[in-house]
């Protein structure tokens, strides 16, 4: 689920460095009391309601790395994802799914496809599958492909989409000029080389065919100062920012214009962004972001231990104990309705030019 097809797909850890002041260290949670429940706090802050490959696989592959009792794509094949692959994270990804859609007023992209001339659609990063399902469902006469590392997506999936075992760190495997829209959507944290990544995609992509990149940042900030510097919503980002650099992936795709810049690195034209802000919880006060942050509360909810784990654990180098310490008070602080964070995400979809040389 990254990219540098060229070079090498896991740049070591870099160790030994030094914390930035900002960033508060591991054993401050241990010391630092749960302030008790007061009328701001909610169990959660979503509604009842909502709470309610055609490739053979190889051992290689289903050789999971184990963390703390959570599986990981395997160290034994190339490319690497800082997320678990298992179950618990996957229905995470499915609820994000749905709170995505939200934000596009139930649609699955806003590039400007003509669906009478798209026959072939390609998903990079597909983790569960769920887009390239709804996808193609809905256009049962378009052929979908979905790829990821690990092979989580259900075998029972509509006629017209498969999905495939491929690492996006290397070269593509598919034939060039062979896609009318290459979808990219969450790679933050994945990706070694964002304008190899937008390059191989180019490669891909029929002359006038389009690509969609979907990105965020793993920030989370209020715009009316109630997420305090030091808090465990203002240090997420932070540490996530810091252990991106020594993983060698940005976590701050958004802030640091990746897409763009890839996008036209690798010759794309007529870019069109669009820049939201997205509630993570349900403190807004109009329907549909309120039901927008609580799906992405609970989404964290469901398993923030797992999708820090490996990058707070393994990468930055806290104990067990400290992680645990600092999800009880991210927790905590999640569900104090007098906190209104928000994360920037980014839409931009280009167009390979019409008039490219056909290979």
């Amino acid at each position: 689920m990254s990219a540098q097809p060229n070079g090498p797909s896991s740049p070591p850890v870099e160790t030994g460095q030094s914390t930035p002041e900002d960033i508060l260290p591991g054993d401050h949670w241990t010391q630092q009391p749960i302030a008790p429940a007061d009328d701001n706090d909610a169990d959660s802050s979503y509604d009842s309601d909502l709470a309610s490959s055609t490739n053979s696989l190889t051992t290689s592959i289903m050789a999971y790395r184990t963390i703390q009792g959570r599986t990981y794509h395997s160290d034994r094949t190339p490319g690497e994802y800082w997320g678990p692959n298992d179950a618990r994270q996957n229905e995470c990804m499915d609820i994000i799914h749905h709170g995505l859609t939200l934000m596009l007023d139930g649609d699955l992209f806003r590039a400007p496809l003509d669906m009478n001339n798209v026959k072939k659609v390609l998903d990079i990063g597909t983790g569960t599958g769920i887009w390239a399902i709804d996808f193609a469902d809905q256009y049962p006469g378009v052929e979908v492909i979905g790829t990821d590392l690990s092979p989580i997506q259900p075998g029972w999936v509509p006629p017209n989409l498969q999905f495939e075992m491929e690492d996006a760190t290397q070269a593509w495997t598919f034939k060039e000029d062979s896609f009318d829209f290459v979808h990219i959507r969450y790679m933050f944290g994945s990706v070694v080389d964002w304008d190899a990544l937008f390059a191989q995609a180019y490669r891909v992509l029929r002359p006038g065919g389009y690509i969609e990149s979907l990105e965020a940042d793993a920030r989370m900030y209020a715009t009316d100062g109630t997420v305090l510097d030091g808090s465990p919503l203002d240090q997420w980002g932070k540490v996530f920012r810091e252990g991106g650099k020594k993983f060698g992936r940005s976590f701050m795709v958004v802030s640091e214009d990746l897409q763009r810049k890839g996008l036209e690195s690798a010759g794309f034209v007529k870019l069109v962004q669009h820049d939201m802000k997205t509630p993570i919880t349900a403190w807004a006060g109009d329907k549909k972001n309120h039901e927008i942050g609580a799906y992405n509360h609970l989404s964290l909810e469901k398993d923030l231990e797992g999708l820090i784990l490996y990058m707070f654990k393994e990468v930055m180098g806290w104990s067990t104990i400290e992680i645990h310490a600092y999800v009880a008070h991210l927790r905590r602080q999640l569900r104090d309705k007098s906190v209104h964070p928000v994360a920037d995400l980014r839409l931009i979809y280009a167009q390979k030019p019409l008039d490219a040389p056909v290979s």
